[in-house]
Formats: C-alpha cells, structure tokens, sequence
C-alpha cells in the first residue's frame, strides 16, 4: 500500500464509476471542478454515442457512426451509470451481460486481450458492485454471477497454458482450444501478463490453477533471459526460443514488466519484485541513455532502434510505484515535449532526428502518459502534472471530436483521423484523466474510510484504498484476495466445535482450539486429537475458516470469552 499511493469494450461501467463528481482540491478546487466536468462531458459524448450507433459492436466507428466487432465479439461496453446512481440500469445491464454473453462460441481470441479486458474487467465489476449499490448474493465477494463469469472465461484461455515450457499460445479458439496449426511465436508481454487477474481469481474462489499457470509462465520468461539480464520481444512457447532478440520495454514487452511490480504490490511478493529490480539494473545498464530508454539487442547490448514508442510512456508512472520518483519525472518530462511538439504521442519517435517514424505517426488516444502522470501527481503533487492532463484534453477535443465520439488521430503531423475510437480510450485514457483532477476520488481512499464485510470464512476489510489496475485500468482491491483464502493453518474450527459441544452435557466447557501450526512442531499431535484418531473418529462437519486480519464468521449463539472458551448465551 505504500508503494501503491494510490469486453473489447467491457467496462465503460469503471469509468462510469469514477466519473463521480467530487470537489477537486488543486490547483483550485472551480478549476479542479471544470476540469472533471470536461472530461465527464467527454465521456458521455463517447458512450452516448457508442450505445446509439455501435451497441452491441465491440468498438465505435466514429466518422461513419456505426460499429465492428475487433478482438471476439464480446461487446459487453455496458455495466453503466452506477456512479450516477441509477442502481436499477446497472442491475439491467448486469442482467444483460448474464443472459447475452456466451463464452462457448466457435471464435479465435487473443488470449492477452481476452484476460486484461474481459476477465479483468468482471473481476473489477464484481468486487465494486456492492459499492455502487447492488445487492449482493450471501458469500460476496467470495461468490457472485460476475465472479462466475469471470472464471468461465479464464477456464477458455487454460488450453494455451498447456505447453512444454508453460509459456502461453498467443490465441486460442473458445471452443475448441488451440488450433493444430497455430504459431508458437508469442510476445513477451503476451506471456507475462496474467499474474494479477489469475491470482485475484484464485482467490476469490479457491482453485489454485490461474494463479500456478500464470505464474509458471513469468518464471519461464524470467529462466530465458540472457546473460546480461535483459528478455527479447517474441518467443517460441515450445522451444524457448527467442525469435526476436530486441529488448526494450515498449510493445511486446511493456506489460511483463507491469505486471511483476504490480503483481508483487497484490501479493506482497517479495519474488516477483525481485525479479523486477533484477531487470530495473539490466534496463537501466543497457537501454537508458539521458532519460530516454532505447531498444538493444538483448545478448549483447548494442542499440537496434534509437526510438520512443508511445507505448513506452507508462514506464514512469510504473517507476513511481517503486520509489523511484527523480527518475520517473525526468523521463516523463521527456515524453512531455514529444507530446507538446505533436498534441500527442506519435506510435514512434526518432530520438536522434526529434521527429515521428515513416508510417507510425498517428496517435489513437492511447493512456499511458496520462496514466504516469496520474500516479506521479499522487506522488509528487507538480502542477507540471495537471498541465500534461489539461493539453491532453484540449488536444483530444481539438483534433479528434467528431459528431459520433472521438476517432483516432492516423497522422499527427496534418491531424488526419482515422474511422475508429480504441476501446481503451473509454476504459482507460478518460478514466486517468478524471483521476487526475480528482484527488478526492474514492480510488485514491487512504484508508481512512472502509467497509466491513462478512464472508463465509469471516470478516475483511473492503474498499480501504491501495487499488491495483491491470494494464486495461480495472481496478483491484488488493484486500479482497484474503476474504475468501482457505488456508489450513488459518482454520478456526469453531463449527466442528460446536456440534460437538452440543452433544455434551449442557453446563460442560469446551476449549476453542486453532489447527495445528505447522511451522512450529508439525510432528506434535493434540490430544483429542491424537483420541479421536484412535477411536477411528473423522470429522466430517464443514469447517468454517477465515483469513489473516479478520475474525471467525459465528452463525450460531454463542460468544468466544477472553480465554477462548465457547459459551452459550445463557451460560
């Protein structure tokens, strides 16, 4: 938390959901408040429009006001208005993506963009749901329909985990699973970003697999390296091969990276960041050259492309989740001046000339340097920050407001559009923006307000702040992985307990135990357990357990007195 100061289409809904007003603090609190209200204005303009001319398409055609499905047909943009308190349309559109989403189709789908936009995005929903006001079934956030589907459609990308290296096919058929023929060649980043949606759904329902496959595969990533610590851009799943060997940290790559930091801020897993700090050295070592980080090749270290790529541009806000803050703000002011010499990010940037790449000159409204500056004005609080926001959107309604949304911009150098608006300018890059000039945004809670909720393995903490995003901006609550953990050495076997209280002598005492604690003294029996082993006993009741920070959920009358002695109430 302390390092965390803080489908195509899916979620419009998290957008939605910040686009709450609240007062804005800096660098006034009107200017703040115009601010927010531009950017709300520029969302609705979008999502008006989409819902009018695209639904049910994955993806807006603004210049032609009409639709086209992109990455699977899984146009699910809707889960809406919740933020605007309409709780009724939001338990529609939840009842929408019920009955209309089906998961058993004969489609090709990129197993990357299937995980961060449609099972990202239904964890996210599901564990703010409440917070917008729906009612939830008994055993939430450990149970609910949009959790359901959710691991539904992990269980379709598992088949391209099943590799002699563990290293995921880059697509797979959702009915079929991988095809006979397709490529093994996949990009780093397609393989290393899993670990926070997988492992949030372990957690949430108790099947170890997402979190075991998505870990093998950054750690096969991370075998594979070269000798001077850097990994390439493609790879053979099956051979381990690298099949291209430039090593930077833009597309390809970018997300690996990511999700090692963000992974380990989840988890608080002192591994994965390792891992990361052992690649910071390789990255910083050989790619970084006067605040600007190049693409070498990943054996030897030699330079193969002295360019920029738009991509690149969430590398400071990543860096400030490490600490890393001096760093972080010269590189961002680097991406800044690229920005305010095109009113945006060009695809590619050649570092050396200080001027776009021949046919990657267009700008599609991508986050990422929003993003950073997000993070780094929760850091840092430089009005510098809050000046990058207020361009982005003077640029964005300037150049690329049509009557239909927002087109991507193909050329920055003659501001020519393209008939398309990326799903991710919705879910992502409005999203930051808002964030941006909403300090007092529930997301950037402190913890000094939270929820209480009870599971059925005891109570946890919900909402408290310290929010993790995947790489398509669906926030995570970090908490809500330990309301629902079944670890045994946290049993609380208070069920087991009281049925056999009750089949004792009414004023007879029973002593609540813990399960025994396998750290200290595994091979030491208790005593009744040690009889009841011998009296051929099993237990068969079903144990109630809860998790770390939390108590033990108690359905039944009774209380727990300071010795830890089981009572009844009129006792």
């Amino acid at each position: 938390a302390a390092m965390l100061p803080s489908l195509g289409s899916l979620l419009c809904l998290w957008a939605l959901r910040l686009l709450a007003p609240t007062a804005c603090q800096a660098p006034s609190p009107q200017l703040g408040f115009v601010r927010q209200e531009r950017v709300r204005a520029m969302f609705y303009h979008a999502y008006e429009h989409y819902l009018e001319s695209a639904f049910p398409y994955d993806e807006l055609r603004p210049l032609t006001c009409d639709g086209q499905d992109t990455w699977g047909s899984f146009s699910v943009v809707l889960l809406p208005l919740q933020i605007l308190g309409n709780v009724s349309e939001f338990q529609r559109v939840v009842s929408v993506l019920q009955e209309g989403v089906d998961f058993d189709i004969d489609v090709n789908a990129s197993v990357f963009e299937t995980n961060i936009r449609v099972v990202g995005g239904l964890l996210s929903a599901h564990l703010l749901s409440k917070k917008a006001g729906i009612e939830v079934e008994v055993g939430w956030p450990c149970s609910g329909p949009l959790l359901r589907m959710a691991e539904e459609a992990a269980r379709k990308l598992l088949p391209a985990f099943q590799t002699p290296t563990g290293m995921p096919y880059g697509t797979v058929n959702l009915l079929h699973g991988v095809n006979p023929g397709e490529t093994p060649v996949t990009c780093t980043a397609g393989i290393g970003t899993f670990i926070v949606e997988f492992a949030t759904l372990s957690h949430l329902t108790g099947d170890p697999v997402f979190e075991d496959v998505a870990r093998k595969a950054l750690k096969a990533l991370w075998k594979n390296r070269s000798d001077i610590g850097l990994v390439g851009n493609h790879i053979d799943v099956i051979t381990a091969k690298w099949v291209a060997q430039d090593a930077g940290i833009g597309a390809g790559v970018d997300s690996y990276f990511e999700y090692l930091v963000k992974g380990a801020i989840l988890l608080q897993d002192k591994e994965l960041m390792s891992m990361f700090l052992e690649y910071n050295k390789a990255i910083k070592n050989y790619t970084k050259f006067d605040d600007w980080y190049l693409w070498v090749q990943m054996y030897k270290g030699t330079v193969s492309m002295p360019v920029f790529q738009s991509l690149e541009a969430y590398w400071p806000g990543l860096q400030s989740l490490i600490g890393d803050v001096d760093n972080a703000m010269r590189t961002f002011l680097n991406y800044y001046t690229v920005w305010k010499q095109f009113g945006g990010l060009p695809e590619f940037y050649n570092i050396p000339q200080g001027y776009t790449v021949d046919k990657r000159e267009g700008y599609p409204l991508r986050p990422e340097l929003i993003e950073s500056a997000m993070y780094l004005y929760r850091a840092t609080r430089d009005p510098t920050l809050l000046e990058l926001g207020r361009d982005a959107v003077e640029s964005i309604e300037k150049i690329s407001k049509v009557d239909c949304g927002f087109a991507t911009i193909k050329d920055l150098r003659d501001h020519r559009l393209d008939n398309r608006m990326e799903s991710f300018f919705l879910a992502e890059t409005v999203k930051y923006l808002y964030l941006l000039f909403d300090p007092d945004n529930f997301i950037h809670n402190d913890g000094s307000v939270f929820d209480v909720v009870t599971t059925p393995y005891g109570e946890c903490v919900l909402n408290a702040g310290g929010y993790v995003f995947n790489t398509e901006a669906h926030p995570i609550d970090p908490a809500a992985l330990h309301c629902c953990r079944k670890r045994k050495e946290e049993q609380w076997e208070v069920e087991d307990l009281m049925q056999e209280f009750y089949s004792l002598k009414k004023k007879k005492k029973l002593t609540l135990k813990r399960a025994p604690d396998h750290s200290e003294g595994a091979s030491a029996k208790d005593p009744e357990d040690a009889s009841s082993e011998k009296g051929g006993e099993k237990r068969n009741a079903k144990k109630n357990t809860h998790s770390l920070l939390s108590c033990p959920s108690q359905s039944f009358n009774s209380k727990l007195a300071v010795l830890g002695q089981v009572f009844l109430d009129n006792t």
